[in-house]
């Protein structure tokens, strides 16, 4: 009889161990950072705003200013990168340094121009268009988990305060996207 009630706590730890695990798989800083990967869409496209991205002000060099995604690439190829802004002046964008673009070995370094406007788009209201900005292309050969990086003056951590200029105003960076390059 003492054996029985011996194992009997072993018995239950077995049984409700296993049920509770599967509701708490992982730690919240695991869920964390599942939430904040940027899935590829089914059109193979990938669109990083800035606002989810993990951001970072250099106060003494903002040119220095990056920010951060995660993102989770299932059709690999060749992408053509664009850049998003909101801009007031759709013939100059106001970028003071070249934007730099950062993803496995490949690097783009392009000084954004207005190279298509969206007249209508609904991420931006009068008085603002949304001006893209081609950057370039990148290739990635396998399936996975990558982290790509953008480094500009216009990337802004929510908890910094931007300097006030009108040039500041014109123009803002809004998203990164990147495309499918088709043959």
């Amino acid at each position: 009889m003492k054996t029985r009630r011996s194992i009997l706590p072993y018995l239950i730890g077995m049984v409700i161990i296993p049920f509770w695990s599967c509701g708490h798989l992982g730690s919240s800083k695991d869920m964390k950072e599942a939430e904040n990967r940027i899935v590829q869409q089914n059109d193979g496209s990938i669109s990083l705003i800035l606002d989810k991205a993990a951001c970072y002000s250099d106060v003494s060099n903002p040119s220095n200013n990056t920010a951060d995604w995660d993102i989770v690439i299932s059709k690999p190829g060749r992408f053509k990168v664009w850049l998003s802004s909101a801009t007031k002046d759709t013939s100059f964008l106001h970028y003071a340094n070249s934007v730099r673009i950062s993803l496995l070995d490949d690097r783009l370094e392009a000084n954004p121009g207005c190279d298509k406007i969206v007249r209508n788009s609904n991420e931006v209201h009068y008085p603002y268009y949304r001006a893209d900005s081609y950057m370039g292309s990148i290739y990635v050969s396998e399936p996975g988990e990558y982290n790509i990086q953008l480094i500009s003056e216009k990337v802004i951590a929510r908890n910094a305060v931007p300097n006030s200029t009108s040039k500041v105003d014109d123009t803002k960076l809004m998203s990164v996207m990147l495309t499918p390059a088709t043959r």
